[in-house]
């Protein structure tokens, strides 16, 4: 017996569409309480309640952003340094040559532009973006969650993922649809 055929198609994941962001915060808290972890949100706005339900609290952004701001800290202070006492030492006014309160400018500005920077390309790099397809574009009403519907994405690698009762379970959170998302 050829078990190819009897075997059902692999898919992506189940997805649950709601009509406002409080029926899919409410959604989103009942599967993570249920146990599932591969869990993912889309809305036409941000919600934040709904990546909180997931246990989404990823603070590597702000790592990110505090060492590129230390890194600009320490590029003027160390520019400034080489400028002042070794590439071009000149007494002014019989100032000592690393007068700390000139270096605050630029010192700040780099602080801020190395920050900014970081922030920009840790977002990108986090996000995964370009991330030009999805799974979840499979999904014909997936157009919706740009405009005006909400979704809850349960993924297949999820360890307590069985396909019926993933379904099942889903059903009981009462969205107005519920689709496979094909791979």
């Amino acid at each position: 017996m050829d078990t190819a055929h009897t075997l059902p198609p692999a898919i992506y994941g189940l997805m649950a569409e709601f009509d406002d962001p409080s029926a899919l915060v409410a959604a989103a808290k009942r599967a993570y309480e249920a146990g599932y972890r591969k869990l993912d949100t889309f809305s036409p706005f941000p919600v934040e309640e709904a990546w909180e339900a997931i246990g989404h609290h990823d603070r590597r952004l702000s790592l990110i952003v505090l060492c590129g701001g230390i890194a600009g800290l320490l590029t003027g202070i160390g520019l400034q340094e080489w400028v002042h006492q070794l590439a071009y030492p000149i007494n002014i006014a019989g100032k000592p040559l690393n007068s700390w309160p000139q270096y605050i400018p630029v010192t700040f500005e780099l602080t801020i532009l190395f920050a900014s920077i970081s922030a920009v390309l840790g977002m990108i790099i986090l996000n995964g973006l370009p991330q030009p397809y999805h799974p979840a574009f499979n999904v014909p009403r997936f157009e919706h969650a740009t405009r005006d519907k909400f979704f809850l994405l349960v993924e297949s690698d999820d360890p307590k993922f069985d396909r019926q009762r993933t379904l099942e379970f889903l059903k009981g959170l009462h969205p107005s649809e519920i689709n496979e998302v094909e791979p």
